[in-house]
C-alpha cells in the first residue's frame, strides 16, 4: 500500500491510528486540534472519508461516526477510511451552527492558510483529509428548528456518485447543485464523489437518523469494495428526486401541521394550518404538488414567509 500521513504521523498498512490534528488556540491559550481516526487495511483500496459536525450542532452524524469506529477495524477493510467525528470543534463546543466570528464552515471551502479561522480550518481539511481520499461522505441534520427525513443529496449526473448514493439506501435520493464555499463543491472540483447525508435534527440524536446513517456508510464501503460485513440492502429502494419545494407560511401565527415526516402528500392535500393565539383559523396551509414530506419546521410559532414543510417533488410517486 502506498504510504499514507495526515500532519506528521505515518499510518501503516494495517493498523489504526488516532491523530490530534492542531488548529489554533482559544483566547485562554487552550489548544484545539481536529480529532481524526484513521483505520487502515491491509490490501490497497479506495480510501474514503467521513466527516460530520462541520455545522457544530449538528451532532447525529458524532455518534454516526463513533458506531463506525466500533465496527470498522484493519482486517475487516480493504483500502482506507478516514473518519473525523468533528470538523468544527469550535462551533461543537459552544452549541453552534457556526465558529465564533460568525462564520459558516460549509461556505468557507477550500480556505486559505493565512484566512479567517474559518477559512484556516477548510483549508487545513482540505489538505490532510481531501487531498488523501477517493471518495467523501459529509454528515448533516437540519438546522434551523427543522428536521430531516433521512436523505442523500449529490450530484446524481455523474455516474460513479450515483451509484454511491444509490448503495447507500436511504428512503430518498436528491439531485443536488453544489454550494459555493461547501466542502461538497471543493471536493467534488477536485474529481472526488462526494455524498451529503441530511437526517434529523440540530442538537438531538435520532435513533433511526443515525442507524440509517451507519448502515448507509457500511453499504458504499461495500460497493466500493472495503468492507464485506455490509448490512442487508435497504428494504425500499430509494426514491430518485431531481426537485424539491419548500412550503413557506402565507402568514405570521401559530402553526398546526396535520402531516407527518416521510408521507406521501398530492397536490392541494390539506397539510395543516395556522391560528392566532385566539384559536381563529388565519389560514389553511396546502400541498403545492404531488410528492414527498423530507422536512419540516419543529417550531410552531412562524413568520410570513417561514419554511415549514420541504417536498420532494416526485410526480410519479402516488400513482
Amino acid at each position: 500500500m502506498p504510504p499514507l500521513t495526515i500532519g506528521g504521523t505515518e499510518i501503516s498498512p494495517h493498523s489504526r491510528q488516532q491523530i490530534e490534528l492542531p488548529v489554533a488556540r482559544l483566547p485562554t491559550q487552550t489548544p484545539v486540534s481536529l480529532p481524526i481516526n484513521v483505520i487502515r487495511g491491509t490490501e490497497e483500496g479506495p480510501v474514503l472519508w467521513v466527516s460530520a459536525a462541520i455545522h457544530g450542532d449538528e451532532i447525529n452524524g458524532v455518534e454516526i461516526v463513533r458506531r463506525l469506529m466500533d465496527l470498522v477495524t484493519p482486517q475487516s477493510l480493504r483500502g482506507t477510511v478516514i473518519m473525523v467525528p468533528i470538523v468544527n470543534v469550535f462551533g461543537f463546543l459552544e452549541q453552534s451552527r457556526y465558529l465564533p466570528d460568525r462564520r459558516d464552515l460549509n461556505r468557507s471551502f477550500p480556505g486559505s492558510s493565512r484566512g479567517s479561522l474559518a477559512s484556516r480550518l477548510a483549508s487545513l481539511f482540505m489538505k490532510e483529509v481531501v487531498s488523501q481520499s477517493t471518495h467523501g461522505i459529509d454528515l448533516h441534520t437540519a438546522s434551523d428548528h427543522r428536521v430531516n427525513l433521512p436523505q442523500i443529496r449529490a450530484n446524481l449526473q455523474d455516474s460513479e456518485t450515483h451509484r454511491c448514493a444509490i448503495a447507500f439506501g436511504a428512503p430518498v435520493v436528491i439531485h443536488s447543485t453544489t454550494r459555493d464555499g461547501s466542502l461538497r463543491q471543493a471536493a467534488t472540483k477536485r474529481g472526488i464523489p462526494v455524498l451529503l447525508y441530511e437526517a434529523g435534527e440540530a442538537l438531538r440524536f435520532n435513533a433511526e437518523a443515525i442507524q440509517s446513517g451507519v448502515e448507509g456508510v457500511l453499504r458504499v464501503m461495500s460497493v466500493l469494495g472495503m468492507y464485506e460485513n455490509s448490512p442487508n440492502p435497504a428494504p425500499v429502494p430509494p426514491v430518485e428526486v431531481q426537485k424539491t419545494q419548500w412550503m413557506r407560511s402565507p402568514q405570521g401565527g401559530i402553526l398546526l401541521l396535520q402531516v407527518k415526516l416521510g408521507q406521501p402528500v398530492q397536490k392541494r392535500q390539506k397539510l395543516g394550518m395556522i391560528v392566532d393565539v385566539f384559536g381563529n383559523i388565519r389560514a389553511k396551509v396546502s400541498a403545492p404538488c404531488d410528492g414527498l414530506i423530507i422536512g419540516m419546521t419543529q417550531n410552531p410559532l412562524v413568520n410570513q414567509g417561514d419554511g415549514i414543510v420541504h417536498i420532494a417533488r416526485f410526480p410519479n410517486l402516488l400513482g
